[in-house]
């Protein structure tokens, strides 16, 4: 009997959707604030203050994204000892990974003046005004650095335990009290900037004292006890450390991939570069569904390997892809079919309308490469099989940047093929090794992990 017509597949297809919808929600609610963040600063007077907090939310989104590992590790660890029934190791990783996060966020309060400056010189504004209101914003917000990485953790912790609510609801509370905050301090106290980055820095330890509050509860129904002695040594966090710094290397990969095609588009002038900018947010449209259907994976994946259990492992894996190419195809489809209109909802500029046009063939493909790196990073964050995450994007990297300087005669088109090969390398190189470890390490008993 083939999997997907065992009698508890239907069951698995729930479960997957049980998990996927709060954060395909959560995720869709981020726009919403940079929506108020832009229509609250695009009223005052001057275009710089509209600069400042977009140089400043772009310097924040690459910096505490580099720290995503916090999330993504944690869940996968969790996950798999919420498999193996092991309660005391989910609450020593709940405790390490928010020492380890409140540590990272300090460190980097510490470090401000010196990221801030090197932050904004690689950003360039374009005036000594929006370069001062850009710091103005950036050393209000880097306060909010612990809160933001430790509800990473948190958020982290309960996805491998399999609630994905509560991604939802610490959200939503992030983004009301910013959304408020944003009317309030801006255009009630006249605040500027600094009021737009002290709404996000009140939001985001509004959601820690809610995380902490909800992890109090959720630690009742846990057996094991509250012990010190796993934080104080270092050896204690030698699992936490070996997923987390193939995370790191993979995550600076992806974020330089990502800036790179910035770059380069910028280079071949303002329209290509906001031709570029209109397609990449739909690509990032597409990508709320898929990163819920992979976060889905890595809970439910990891929950198997903990048990060692291949076939619930594989009927996961199944019902995930079940989902992911679903929303994939309807993505290329409605590309195809309704790609202008979508342009031109996001642009009322002929010259960008049609360079977005000209471009969007690319769009229409990348759904159907992209689905499976989404997918397949799920899968290995679940399995901490992340030394493979990591090799495999610098192989996509080792081919993007070829295959872009090959092309550069092709202008903006051979920047595209570029990055949809890096895509496609990425996609590939995790499915060969899948279909490798199905095989081998995930197909029995034994599961050896990597160093």
């Amino acid at each position: 009997m083939s999997l997907s017509h065992s009698p508890d597949f239907p069951q698995r297809l729930r479960d997957v959707w049980r998990l996927s919808w709060p954060i395909i929600i959560s995720n869709a609610s981020v726009p919403l604030l940079g929506l108020v963040d832009t229509a609250v600063i695009g009223h005052l007077p001057h275009a710089r203050y509209l600069a400042a907090v977009t140089l400043g939310s772009t310097l924040f989104s690459f910096l505490f994204w580099g720290f995503g590992f916090l999330r993504m590790g944690t869940t996968g660890l969790t996950s798999q000892a919420v498999g193996r029934g092991e309660d005391q190791t989910v609450r020593n990783l709940l405790g390490q990974s928010l020492l380890i996060a409140a540590v990272i966020g300090l460190a980097l309060m510490a470090l401000s003046a010196p990221l801030i400056n090197f932050g904004l010189w690689l950003l360039q504004p374009d005036s000594e005004a929006t370069a001062q209101l850009s710091a103005d914003y950036a050393h209000v917000r880097i306060l909010s650095a612990p809160a933001v990485l430790m509800n990473y953790a948190i958020i982290g912790w309960f996805l491998g335990r399999q609630n994905a609510r509560v991604t939802l609801f610490l959200m939503l509370i992030t983004n009301s009290v910013n959304i408020v905050l944003d009317i309030v301090l801006v255009v009630g106290f006249d605040m500027n900037v600094k009021g737009v980055a002290t709404a996000s820095l009140i939001g985001d330890y509004t959601a820690l004292i809610f995380g902490l509050w909800l992890i109090r509860r959720e630690l009742t129904t846990l057996g094991g006890r509250f012990d010190m002695a796993p934080l104080k040594r270092i050896s204690a966090y030698g699992e936490l450390f070996r997923v987390n710094r193939h995370l790191f290397v993979r995550t600076l990969c992806l974020l330089f991939a990502m800036a790179f095609f910035t770059s380069q588009g910028a280079q071949l002038g303002d329209q290509t570069l906001a031709a570029n900018a209109i397609l990449m947010q739909l690509v990032m449209m597409i990508s709320y569904g898929l990163d819920g259907f992979a976060n889905a994976a890595e809970a439910l994946t990891g929950k198997a390997a903990g048990r060692r259990d291949w076939h619930e492992f594989a009927r996961s894996v199944r019902a995930c892809a079940v989902f992911s190419l679903l929303t994939a195809v309807l993505a290329a489809l409605t590309f195809a079919l309704a790609g202008p209109w979508l342009i031109a909802r996001l642009t009322d500029i002929d010259a960008i309308r049609q360079l977005a046009g000209d471009y969007l063939p690319w769009l229409v493909v990348m759904p159907l490469i992209a689905v499976w790196s989404y997918l397949l990073d799920g899968v290995f964050i679940g399995t901490t099989d992340t030394r493979a995450m990591r090799d495999t994007i610098i192989v996509a990297l080792l081919v993007y940047l070829p295959v872009w300087w090959l092309t550069q005669p092709l202008g903006n088109h051979g920047l595209w093929l570029a990055f949809t090969a890096f895509t496609l390398v990425r996609s590939l190189g995790l499915g060969i090794l899948y279909l490798a470890r199905r095989q081998r390490q995930w197909a029995d008993k034994s599961f050896p992990y990597d160093e």
